[in-house]
């Protein structure tokens, strides 16, 4: 009997130390940049802009598990974003439900639904499906507002404001960002270890190929129903996440215009990306209030121009202009480093042999 005492190669980022630090540099650099937002900027940009943000990239990566990994095109989940925004006001204003709670009823609710309408989802897909989340998006302001005994109609409902517990010593607007924050990075990390498991290997392969996933027992209906609940939760979670930085619904709010925002935020950030939503969410949010404001109604052109830029230099989002950038860094210290020494170092070294 022979040990094998072959050294394991090492994978990963353990094959090269250097990325590795960088990695673990941006990554620290990032996060303190994030927990230091809400006391270097006032209220107004923390609540108006930066919670927005992180309502916006949870619901984006939602979608962007369902049209990206899954490849299911969805436009539809501005109304999963405002049966949670609803969900959380209906509890909180009319039966005093404490914010925290309402998230899971928020969560499981949005599940139930997401899994109703990926049913239908299984014989139709493409623009067929697109076509059917789309019209989802256009009826559900005309519910809310049939609807209006419970949910205010028109009116709208006001609730009481997510108010920062004294222990903590943050004012309101911070604690509501550091809430908001904290259950970003928890979807975050939970949508990356589903895709890198065996589930998420499951839900690719359907996308790429659905006739060679069920070759290889891949159970089709199983885990396309699975990734539209899953989908539908997270755009839940962000739409009862938003009633925690804004205490007042309306059906105008989650029109049509709200799914193809979390549409555009997917593909800007980059689709079958981790991070590509929030990305793609801080530019839904920051690039218009960056636009000149003295013409409000060249807003909306000079926002899809910028889009449209955008898409031709870089087709596969902001995060495949980096892949991109860092391949071609890659390739070219790789070149420099397999070009063996110079003419006069060679000379050099057969001078001292």
């Amino acid at each position: 009997m022979t040990l094998d005492v072959t050294p394991v190669e090492p994978r990963g980022f353990l094959r090269d130390p250097k990325r590795l630090a960088v990695r673990v540099v941006i990554t620290l650099a990032v996060g303190a940049l994030l927990l230091a937002l809400p006391h270097i900027y006032p209220r107004f940009r923390v609540e108006g802009q930066f919670n927005v943000i992180i309502t916006y990239a949870i619901a984006a990566l939602g979608l962007n598990l369902l049209t990206g990994y899954n490849g299911q095109i969805s436009v539809g989940h501005g109304a999963f974003f405002g049966v949670g925004a609803y969900t959380t006001a209906i509890l909180v204003g009319d039966h005093g439900w404490p914010h925290f709670a309402t998230l899971a009823v928020a969560a499981a609710l949005t599940f139930v639904l997401g899994v109703l309408v990926g049913l239908p989802a299984l014989r139709i897909q493409g623009l067929y499906l697109a076509l059917v989340t789309l019209a989802l998006a256009a009826a559900f302001p005309l519910v809310v507002t049939r609807f209006s005994s419970v949910t205010g109609g028109t009116q709208g409902m006001r609730v009481s404001r997510f108010r920062a517990p004294d222990w903590t010593g943050l004012k309101d607007y911070q604690w509501k960002y550091y809430v908001l924050l904290a259950v970003a990075v928890v979807a975050f990390v939970l949508v990356r270890n589903l895709v890198k498991s065996r589930v998420g290997r499951a839900i690719i392969a359907t996308r790429d190929n659905e006739t060679a996933a069920q070759v290889l027992g891949v159970d089709l209906s199983r885990y396309k129903v699975l990734t539209f609940g899953i989908s539908a939760t997270l755009a839940g979670v962000a739409g009862a996440l938003s009633v925690f930085n804004e205490p007042f619904v309306n059906a105008e709010k989650y029109n049509i215009n709200l799914s193809i925002t979390l549409l555009v935020a997917v593909v800007v950030g980059g689709a079958a990306t981790i991070f590509g939503p929030a990305w793609g969410a801080f530019f839904v949010v920051m690039i218009p209030t960056w636009l000149p404001n003295r013409y409000p109604q060249l807003s909306p052109v000079l926002f899809g121009g910028s889009l449209i830029v955008l898409m031709i230099l870089a087709p596969g989002g902001f995060l495949g202009l980096v892949r991109q950038a860092s391949g071609w860094v890659r390739r070219r210290s790789g070149r420099r480093s397999s070009a063996g020494p110079s003419p006069g170092e060679g000379h050099d070294a057969l001078a001292s042999a």
